[in-house]
């Protein structure tokens, strides 16, 4: 297992991440995985053998079964509390009968981080992610709430989840001018099917040296391989009762039979073709995956040991290219101010 720099922080991550969304079954989350704790141990004791140092969790995962179950792995397993970086996140709802129990207001984030660190077992947290944007809620109110947090020495780090290029700057921007505590990490939505984040959100994340964490890399299952004719899910596929992230499955499927030689080619799955392949985007910090078994894990790992060469890199590239649109090819056009910049003797 290899480890990279999560952002301009100094901490390190391992370049997969185990994604806990499979575990529990609370409500809605069951069709996710619907884990319980012996298979959440299993997963979690591999994880941490095969050198998988981060773990991702949130609190609206089975409406904090998740987390529970998480961390009474770690206290079971008896994993070393400075070996691993635990990963949790808040703003969805937690209670639709209570008005606050949801969102990112200072109210709801310090109750939210209180409720984890129970659940989780743990006197701190590594990374808090706010889970996506909040109209009502100023960006203020959430980072003094943040800043308070790190301050108090309950989390580390802080993070944020699918949110658009210019809500991130300007989270950042509102840190900057009030001194207050700035997010070190994205977590977005990333796959060769879906590579809309290299419009802005990659440009801002490198530009800002961000650490940026995807979610689901195999487009919620799609890109396993299980898929043959880019239509019908097999019955054991979680896309059959969820059909989930939004995908152009005519493109996914130019991908996925774009991998399927260059995967017989390394003698791999073609899901490793496809965790490779984001693994070789240096901007790309960690890949969140996750799984309902061992044996999927396991595959997901043995991406880690990968390297798509050149021929491979551009037959994928080449299929899965985002169509340029305004102002991108402008962009495009305006590199030649550097290209052909006069050079003085």
């Amino acid at each position: 297992m290899r480890y990279r720099l999560l952002g301009h922080t100094g901490l390190y991550v391992s370049e997969l991440c185990l994604g806990t969304m499979t575990f529990g079954s609370q409500g809605f989350w069951a069709v996710m995985g619907g884990l319980k704790q012996q298979e959440v141990n299993e997963l979690v004791k591999e994880s941490f053998e095969q050198g998988i140092n981060f773990f991702d969790t949130a609190n609206v995962y089975s409406l904090g079964e998740s987390e529970s179950l998480l961390g009474e792995s770690l206290k079971k397993l008896g994993l070393p509390r400075d070996e691993i970086v635990i990963a949790t996140k808040s703003t969805g709802i937690m209670d639709e009968k209570l008005p606050n129990a949801r969102g990112q207001s200072k109210i709801h984030i310090f109750n939210e981080v209180n409720a984890s660190l129970k659940r989780l077992q743990v006197d701190h947290i590594d990374l808090y992610q706010l889970h996506g944007f909040d109209p009502l809620t100023p960006f203020e109110e959430s980072l003094s709430a943040l800043t308070e947090l790190v301050k108090a020495g309950k989390i580390r780090y802080t993070g944020l989840c699918n949110m658009a290029s210019w809500q991130i700057m300007k989270a950042l921007s509102v840190s900057r001018l009030n001194g207050l505590e700035e997010f070190k990490s994205v977590q977005s939505y990333y796959s060769i099917a879906g590579r809309d984040l290299e419009r802005d959100v990659i440009p801002l994340v490198q530009d800002q040296n961000l650490g940026l964490m995807i979610w689901s890399p195999l487009a919620g299952g799609y890109l396993s391989g299980k898929f043959s004719d880019g239509k019908s899910s097999p019955d054991s596929a979680r896309r059959a009762t969820f059909d989930f992230p939004p995908l152009n499955k005519d493109r996914a499927h130019q991908c996925i039979e774009a991998m399927r030689p260059i995967a017989h080619k390394h003698k791999v799955s073609v899901a490793q073709i496809a965790l490779a392949w984001i693994l070789s985007n240096k901007a790309v910090s960690t890949i969140i995956v996750g799984a309902r078994k061992l044996e999927q894990l396991q595959d997901n790992i043995q991406a880690t040991k990968l390297t798509l060469d050149t021929e491979d890199l551009s037959a994928l590239n080449t299929v899965s290219s985002l169509p340029v649109e305004y102002p991108n090819w402008m962009i495009s056009m305006q590199s030649q101010y550097r290209v052909n910049t006069p050079v003085k003797d």
